[in-house]
């Protein structure tokens, strides 16, 4: 089929390739913008793009999908669908009329649950044990079209979003490929979204990355694997911004939310929480580099009853 492919970060590189590999023919692929990046804010190209040039695909890339030059060029290379994997606008109803298919999108939730741009976070943070995959068919609102196909996913004490995002992306490069072949057969069967159902998970803001130690350890610990590997919960000690990468939440703890319980060479550094503590295994200081919570221990002093801040 011929394919147009509307992606931008990593998470929709399986869904490219796997497309691909099925034998469709993607005549254009639509990403973001580069942006500035990095300590040095140079801007950098998508991963899509990035994917794109190297197996010589066609490539747009404008600041707003519904501008006109972009609907010509859809005009002018008559995709038979659009296929959307978190590309990050919604499709304006001028694109969504083109391709005789129709466009397809993968969210990664079992919709209409976390509807929205932050599904996977959301899902961890939320303390759910399973999330999954959708395709759906896309109209105007947002995540709200019938849906082609689901399939669950555990999610395990251990996991992040990072381990999640992977399965999900892999999953569901092999589901679009399937729905593709019903489209294409005529044999799909879109169920409507019960609207009754329906909840929504916004752009995590730099609010939601706070460690609040008077919250319990549960809830830190999902917090901590919800924003792994970015944008990362943040605490602070000493007055420096510090990011919390792995921990691990146990029930003992007495001592006021936010001290230091503990120091351990190999479990790290234990802090009490509202309920029960954390054993912080892995943490990022403000500009400086990933280290072990004992590294960050003996090079920064930490010491029993000192205090970690909500920010």
């Amino acid at each position: 089929m011929r394919v147009s492919f509307m992606g931008t970060p990593t998470f929709a590189l399986p869904s490219l390739t796997a497309l691909i590999a099925a034998g469709h023919d993607i005549c254009l692929v639509v990403t973001q913008p580069d942006r500035p990046a990095g300590r040095g804010r140079v801007p950098t190209p998508p991963p899509v793009k990035l994917a794109a040039l190297e197996l010589r695909l066609p490539i747009l890339q404008p600041e707003k999908i519904g501008e006109p030059a972009v609907i010509s060029a859809l005009q002018a290379i008559q995709p038979e669908a659009i296929v959307v994997v978190a590309y990050g606008q919604l499709l304006p109803q001028a694109i969504l009329d083109l391709p005789p298919h129709g466009c397809l999108n993968l969210h990664a939730s079992l919709l209409p649950k976390y509807r929205g741009a932050a599904p996977i976070p959301r899902a961890i943070i939320q303390g759910d044990t399973v999330t999954g995959v959708t395709i759906m068919q896309i109209e105007a609102r947002m995540d709200a079209g019938p849906i082609l196909m689901q399939q669950p996913v555990p999610i395990g004490p251990q996991d992040t979003a990072g381990t999640i995002g992977e399965r999900l992306a892999i999953l569901g490069s092999e589901m679009l490929c399937l729905v593709l072949d019903h489209v294409a057969h005529r044999t799909a069967q879109p169920i409507p979204q019960d609207e009754r159902l329906a909840t929504y998970a916004p752009k995590l803001a730099l609010g939601d990355t706070h460690l609040d130690w008077a919250r319990n350890a549960r809830a830190l610990d999902c917090l901590i694997r919800g924003l792994c590997p970015v944008p990362g919960a943040v605490t602070s000690f000493g007055g420096r911004r510090v990011k919390v990468l792995q921990a691990e939440a146990e029930a003992a703890a007495g001592s006021p939310a936010g001290a230091v319980c503990a120091i351990d060479r190999v479990k790290g550094v234990f802090v009490a929480a509202g309920q029960g503590g954390l054993w912080l295994s892995q943490v990022q200081p403000e500009n400086r580099r990933v280290m072990t919570a004992a590294e960050f221990a003996r090079g920064y002093r930490v010491r029993l009853g000192d205090v970690f801040g909500s920010s």
